[in-house]
C-alpha cells in the first residue's frame, strides 16, 4: 500500500478506507483499552490521531511507542468524534520503525526556550514552532523562483569563490589550500599567493550583484539566488556569518523601475505566503507574534510611502523622540530611526532614495548634485532595512573615478568596467536578505532561527 501524508489525510474527502501512515509520535494518551496517539510527518503543522485498542496489539510493542519514536500505521482512515480533528485513523497494525528513550529524548511535551533548541538543531525541525518556519521558508525560497520566472527574468549562478569584494567591506572569508603551518612567501615576506590554488588571494563571496550586472547587460533581466558570507564578529540577532541573499539585476531599469519592482515583489510574496501557509502563520500568530498576520495583511495592502534621504533626515530631526544614535545629514540611518519612520511616522512601508555618495558604495550612480546616489533602501516594520538597492553607475568616466576616490583597484575589475565601454546602458537593481525577510514574514525575533543551521562567531555545529 502507498503511504498518505498526514497532510494528505487531513484534507481527505473519502473516509472509511484502509490507509497507510508513517511518521513521529508526538505525544501519547490513553487508559487500559485505548491509545490515543498523535503522530506527526512534518508535512503540515497538524497532527493526526491513531487510535489503537490495547486489546489488538501485544504489550511490549506498545511500551515502545513513545514520544520521538517512529511508527508505521495501517489502519481505517474515519470520520473522528473528538474536537480539533476531522478524521482519525484506528489501527489495525502498528510497527515501531525506530524506538525513542523518552527519559533522554530532549523535545519533551513542555515549552523549549529558542536558545536551548539552537542548540539541539539536529531536532529542532520536529518541533510546531520550527516546522512552521521551515515549511514557510520552502514556500518564500519557491515563490522567489516563481515570481521572477514568471516575469521573464533568468537565474543565474554567480560564483561562490571569488576574487572581488563588491561591498568593499573587508570582512570576508579567505578560501585557500595553503598549509597554514607553512605559508609560502615572496622576497618582500609576504605570503606568496601566486602558489596558492586559484595563483591569488580568493574569498568567499559577500554579493553576487557584480556578476550579475555582467548577465543582466546581455540577457536583460537575472535574479541571483545564493549563499553569502560576511566575516563580521557580530553576535546580534540580526546578523549571522552565512545567508543567502536575492539579487535581481535590470537592464534598462532605472531607480522608479527599480523600486516599483521591489514593492511588487515583496508583496507577491507574502500574498503567496498568506494563501499557500496559512496553518503555519495562524500557529505563529498565536504561539511567537500575536500581531503578525496584521502586520502581514496591513503591508500587503499599504502603498509603500517613497522619500528621499534627506526628507527623512528632517523629519527625523524634527521628532519628539530621543534616539540612541545621532540624527545628522550624511551618516547613515540606524535601525531605531528607520523604525521610527515606518512604525511611528508614516505607519506604512518606506522605500527611501538619494543617499549620500560617502556612505554608499562605488558602483551606485551619482546624482548631478554631486553629492547624493541613487540608493533605496525599502524600511519594513519591525525589521528596518531588509532591501537595499540602486541605479548603477553606467558611465565609466564616473565609475572610475569614484573607484580611485574609495582606492578600489581597477585593474582588479576590469571586466566589470569593460561593460560600461561596449554598449553601456542604464540599469539598476537590489538584494534581499533571505533570512530577513523570513524574520518579518514568521515574526521570528532572531535571524538565527531562520536558518536551518546558522553559523555565528566561533558556532559552527552541525
Amino acid at each position: 500500500m502507498k503511504r498518505s501524508t498526514v497532510k494528505e489525510l487531513l484534507g481527505a474527502t473519502e473516509k472509511n478506507r484502509e490507509v497507510l501512515l508513517k511518521g513521529w509520535v508526538r505525544t501519547r494518551r490513553g487508559n487500559n483499552q485505548l491509545a490515543f496517539i498523535a503522530v506527526n510527518d512534518g508535512t503540515i503543522i497538524h497532527s493526526i490521531q491513531v487510535v489503537a485498542d490495547l486489546n489488538l496489539f501485544p504489550e511490549e510493542e506498545m511500551k515502545r511507542i513513545t514520544t520521538g519514536s517512529s511508527i508505521s500505521v495501517t489502519g481505517t482512515l474515519v470520520e473522528s468524534m473528538g474536537k480539533g480533528q476531522s478524521v482519525e485513523i484506528q489501527a489495525k497494525e502498528i510497527e515501531v520503525l525506530g524506538d525513542s528513550d523518552p527519559d533522554v529524548y530532549p523535545l519533551q511535551k513542555k515549552g523549549h526556550s529558542f536558545e536551548f533548541l539552537r542548540e539541539i538543531a539536529h531536532l529542532r525541525f520536529r518541533t510546531n514552532t520550527f516546522g512552521a518556519v521551515f515549511r514557510i521558508r520552502h514556500a518564500l525560497a519557491f515563490a522567489i523562483h516563481k515570481y521572477y520566472n514568471d516575469k521573464g527574468f533568468f537565474c543565474l549562478h554567480t560564483p561562490i569563490i571569488t576574487a572581488s569584494d563588491a561591498e568593499g567591506a573587508g570582512a570576508m572569508f579567505k578560501v585557500t589550500t595553503l598549509d597554514l603551518k607553512n605559508t609560502p612567501e615572496t622576497e618582500e615576506g609576504e605570503i606568496d599567493f601566486n602558489q596558492d590554488f586559484f595563483g591569488r588571494p580568493t574569498n568567499l563571496t559577500v554579493s553576487g550583484q557584480l556578476e550579475g550586472e555582467l548577465g543582466a547587460l546581455a540577457l536583460s533581466s537575472i535574479y541571483t539566488f545564493g549563499p553569502t558570507f560576511r566575516a563580521e564578529n557580530s553576535n546580534t540577532p540580526r546578523h549571522v556569518a552565512e545567508f543567502w541573499m536575492i539579487e535581481p539585476e535590470m537592464a534598462f531599469y532605472d531607480i522608479h523601475d527599480n523600486m516599483d519592482l521591489a514593492e511588487d515583489f515583496l508583496k507577491y510574496l507574502i500574498k503567496y505566503t498568506l494563501e499557500n501557509c496559512l496553518d503555519d502563520l495562524e500557529f505563529l500568530n498565536k504561539m511567537v507574534d500575536k500581531g503578525l498576520l496584521e502586520r502581514l495583511r496591513f503591508v500587503l495592502e499599504q502603498p509603500f510611502v517613497r522619500k528621499s534621504y534627506t526628507e527623512a533626515v528632517e523629519i527625523l530631526m524634527k521628532a519628539d523622540k530621543l534616539f540612541e544614535f545621532p540624527v545628522e545629514w550624511g551618516l547613515d540611518l540606524q535601525s531605531e530611526h528607520e523604525r521610527y519612520l515606518v512604525e511611528q511616522h508614516f505607519k506604512c512601508p518606506v522605500i527611501l532614495t538619494d543617499y549620500p555618495r560617502d556612505i554608499k558604495a562605488f558602483y551606485m550612480k551619482q546624482n548631478d548634485d554631486g553629492r547624493t546616489v541613487r540608493a533605496m533602501d525599502v524600511l519594513f516594520p519591525q525589521i528596518g532595512e531588509i532591501i537595499g538597492g540602486s541605479q548603477r553607475e553606467e558611465e565609466l568616466d564616473k565609475l572610475q573615478s569614484r573607484m580611485r576616490e574609495m582606492d578600489i583597484p581597477e585593474d582588479e575589475l576590469w571586466w566589470y568596467l569593460e561593460t560600461r565601454k561596449f554598449g553601456t546602458v542604464e540599469h539598476s537593481g537590489f538584494g534581499l536578505g533571505f533570512e530577513r525577510l523570513i524574520m518579518f514574514i514568521t515574526g521570528m525575533s532572531n535571524i538565527r532561527d531562520v536558518i536551518p543551521f546558522p553559523r555565528t562567531p566561533r558556532s559552527a555545529e552541525f
